[in-house]
């Protein structure tokens, strides 16, 4: 007789794939080798842990969508964030898009007859 199966909470092994936990964490998790955690996900999904896992873990990555357009309605870090990550816009234009170059100013400062006699 061989030792008896460990068990794993699908529920529980779903929610760690959807919040990206790493293949060693979730064995952590459960207290398991890797080696029996891709025995399981083939007698349980008839497939390997990286398509389980790949398959799982966007279920996550819409939920975090989801609250980053959420958060950005009343963040402006985060709508920043979104604007220049998934809108390309940046902060600085190329230096070949501006119109006028930056030039020195000289400035001169004049002072009256009439202002250095009342200081005396």
């Amino acid at each position: 007789m061989g030792r008896p199966k460990k068990q794993i909470d699908q529920k529980a092994f779903e929610g760690l794939c959807q919040i990206q936990c790493t293949k060693p964490e979730i064995c952590e998790f459960f207290g398991l080798v890797d080696k029996t955690l891709d025995r399981w996900c083939k007698d349980t999904y008839n497939q390997s842990f990286y398509a389980v896992f790949q398959r799982k873990r966007g279920t996550g990555k819409i939920s975090l969508r989801r609250n980053m357009f959420r958060l950005s309605e009343n963040n402006a870090s985060m709508a920043m964030f979104l604007a220049k990550n998934w809108l390309g816009m940046k902060d600085h234009p190329d230096q070949d898009e501006q119109a006028v170059p930056a030039v020195p100013v000289a400035v001169n400062i004049v002072v009256s007859s009439a202002s250095k006699s009342k200081g005396e």
